[in-house]
């Protein structure tokens, strides 16, 4: 039928190419659709063991007291207790030397949603850290240790000191 004329055969090209530019057209909408879905998630989320997710940081250098009673010290970080409740153990990936295991051991009214505080000895390089995006893998959320994954901890053997620390 399309050997026929010429004017059948254009016809029949510019449906084909209007159907493949509807299917195309489609597919980006899907796509996109499905990439805002999954931002949307993935900010909306709450932490559960084994969760990576992106928080904002900052670091802090004084305090006498946290909100969990202890003096801050390294290791030490401050979050919305909502998301990350007080004793829970994150681990955060960021540029050396602040990549690294943390507690949760304080809260504060500035700190909400994802965000996290991060004790620094030096109020030198507290200021010199700034505000940056950090990926924050919850390895336990509160004090239960029922709350924690085993899949993130390090297979090596940890010093005596580090260990009771994840506990």
């Amino acid at each position: 039928m399309l050997s026929r004329s010429g004017w059948q055969k254009i016809v029949a090209t510019a449906l084909a190419a209007l159907a493949f530019v509807a299917l195309y057209q489609v597919t980006i909408f899907d796509s996109r659709y499905a990439a805002r879905q999954a931002v949307l998630r993935e900010s909306t989320a709450l932490p559960a063991p084994g969760a990576r997710l992106r928080f904002s940081a900052t670091a802090y250098c004084q305090g006498a007291v946290t909100a969990s009673g202890v003096s801050p010290r390294t290791g030490v970080a401050a979050a919305d207790p909502v998301l990350l409740p007080v004793g829970s153990v994150i681990q955060v990936l960021a540029e050396a030397p602040y990549s690294g295991i943390y507690t949760i051991m304080d809260t504060g009214p500035m700190i909400q949603g994802r965000h996290i505080d991060i004790y620094m000895w030096s109020c030198t390089e507290a200021l010199r850290f700034g505000r940056r995006s950090v990926e924050v893998t919850v390895i336990r959320l509160g004090w239960n240790p029922r709350d924690s994954t085993t899949d993130l901890l390090p297979s090596h053997p940890l010093p005596l000191g580090e260990l009771e620390r994840l506990r």
